[in-house]
């Protein structure tokens, strides 16, 4: 009898591990596509990523880069002070009302051959707002400009 619980016991204990190393496979695997790494254009310059790669880049729009292309599609770059990346937005949606030269902006998408493939842009809410991971990438090239208090 005694044996007979004892195997049980382990039995059950076998089959939790085998759940729960199976959940965290499963986790895991859905989350592989969901991470987005942020780069800057410097890191992006030094290290490019392969081209099935899903990342977030961001810097500020350089100025007279914004050029239209076909819909709601149109063409810049970002820069950190450093380096410039070329930009191609290809998403659906309109870009964000706020979305202009010189100011910070973070895109999600690919770089195949030497152009960022943008399918979102999302930019400042206000004046003063800038995402951190921009800020930083800035402040490391030594150009970032704190907005005037006022």
């Amino acid at each position: 009898m005694r044996s007979l619980q004892k195997r049980r016991r382990i039995q059950v204990i076998v089959l939790a591990l085998v759940c729960l190393v199976g959940a965290t496979a499963l986790i895991g695997y859905s989350l592989r596509n969901g991470i987005n790494l942020f780069r800057s254009p410097t890191q992006v310059v030094e290290t490019p990523p392969a081209a099935s790669e899903v990342f977030r880049l961001g810097g500020l729009v350089v100025d007279d880069s914004i050029k239209k292309d076909a819909g709601v599609k149109f063409f810049f770059a970002v820069t950190d002070g450093a380096n410039v990346i070329n930009v191609h937005y290809v998403g659906d949606n309109l870009p964000p009302d706020l979305f202009e030269e010189g100011q910070g902006t973070v895109a999600t998408g690919r770089y195949v051959d030497g152009v960022f493939l943008a399918t979102e842009i999302l930019a400042k809410h206000d004046e003063t707002y800038m995402p951190a991971e921009v800020i930083d990438a800035l402040k490391e090239q030594g150009v970032y400009q704190a907005p005037d208090a006022g």
